[in-house]
């Protein structure tokens, strides 16, 4: 088990500072089927996650929006059949903190115990 899914999420705001390169370099070993990737110049995090049918992928969505509103940090979840696509990134900081590594740990985590 990642280090991270124990960890809780903090507030962030405006100021706080983005993960730096070592820190994202020390989250990513604890998250490895998770890609950074770039939009509109926001570094963020996705995975695409697979279930034999729709009712599974709706209720891993629920499962992921119900620890997202425990931690009060909030993704993007894209459901289709047999697939949820869960993105974290820190809005108000416009990229990534160690709020999205942790939400991410834990998003694994519900998958493996889905």
């Amino acid at each position: 088990m990642s280090e991270l899914v124990v960890k809780t999420c903090v507030p962030c705001h405006g100021g706080a500072p983005q993960a730096t390169a070592d820190e994202i370099a020390s989250y990513r070993r604890q998250i490895p089927d998770w890609e950074i990737f770039e939009e509109e110049g926001v570094h963020k995090l996705r995975r695409t996650f697979e279930f034999p049918d729709f009712a599974s992928a709706l209720s891993f969505t629920d499962a992921v929006g119900a620890a997202a509103e425990d931690q009060g940090h909030h993704p993007v979840l894209i459901t289709t059949w047999g697939k949820t696509t869960v993105v974290w990134w820190t809005h108000a900081i416009h990229g990534l903190h160690e709020n999205d590594f942790i939400m991410a740990a834990r998003t694994d985590a519900l998958y493996e115990s889905a």
